[in-house]
C-alpha cells in the first residue's frame, strides 16, 4: 500500500523568505509538490498564473467558498487566499508530499482538519532586516510596508504553536534546516507503519 503523502505547512511574516525556501525544497525533493493557492490579488512582476497562484476575481473566489472547495481560506492584507481541497487530496493519495506557504490564519484553519500535518514557522533575524527586505522588493508603498510590519508583530506571536521555528538569517543554512525537518518527518515511526508490517509479512 502506498503511504499517504505528508502535508508541510510553512508560515512567516511577509518578507521573511518562506516562498523562496519552499521553492528550494521542491528542487531538492522529487516526491514533493507545491500547492498553488487561489488569490484575488493582482500578480506581482514575474508571477505566473497557475504557477505562483491561481489569480481569480472576487466573484469567482466567493463562488468557490460557497461550493466548499477550499480546505482553508483567509483575507490577508485586503486580499483573499485559499487552498483547494482537491489539490491536497490528489497529491497525498499518490504518496506525494505537499508544501504550502500560507499565512497564520490559514494554518490555524488547516490545523483543525489536518492535525497530522507538519507546521513550520519562518522567522526573520530581526525587524530592521525584515523592513530592509520588504523595501528591497520594490513592490509595496511605504504605507503598505508599515502595515505589513504591524501584521508581522502579530504573526510572530503565533509561532509558539508551530512544530518547528527556523530563523532565515543566512538563506543556505535556513534551507538545510528546513530540509532536515522534511527528512526527520519522513522517518517518524507512525508514518512507517506499512513499511514495518511489510518487513514481517515478507
Amino acid at each position: 500500500m502506498k503511504k499517504e503523502g505528508i502535508l508541510f505547512i510553512v508560515s512567516a511574516p511577509s518578507g521573511a523568505g518562506k516562498t523562496s525556501l519552499c521553492n528550494e525544497l521542491i528542487d531538492i525533493f522529487p516526491d514533493m509538490r507545491h500547492s498553488v493557492s487561489y488569490t484575488t490579488r493582482s500578480p506581482r512582476p514575474g508571477e505566473r498564473d497557475g504557477v505562483d497562484y491561481f489569480f481569480v476575481s472576487q466573484q469567482e473566489f466567493q463562488g468557490k467558498i460557497e461550493a466548499g472547495e477550499f480546505a482553508e481560506w483567509a483575507e490577508v492584507h485586503g486580499n483573499l487566499y485559499g487552498t483547494a481541497k482537491k489539490t491536497l487530496e490528489e497529491f497525498r493519495s499518490r504518496g506525494l508530499h505537499v508544501i504550502l506557504d500560507i499565512d497564520c490564519q490559514g494554518a490555524r484553519r488547516l490545523k483543525s482538519v489536518y492535525d497530522d500535518a507538519v507546521y513550520v514557522f519562518i522567522l526573520p533575524p530581526d525587524f530592521p532586516e525584515l523592513r530592509r527586505r520588504l523595501e528591497g522588493r520594490m513592490s509595496d508603498s511605504p504605507e503598505a510596508i508599515e502595515r505589513r510590519l504591524r501584521v508581522a508583530e502579530e504573526e510572530i506571536l503565533e509561532a509558539s504553536w508551530y512544530d518547528y521555528c527556523i530563523v532565515n538569517d543566512e538563506f543556505p543554512q535556513a534551507v538545510e534546516k528546513l530540509k532536515s525537518v522534511v527528512i526527520a518527518e519522513k522517518c517518524r515511526t507512525r508514518r512507517l507503519a506499512s513499511t514495518l508490517s511489510g518487513i514481517f509479512a515478507s
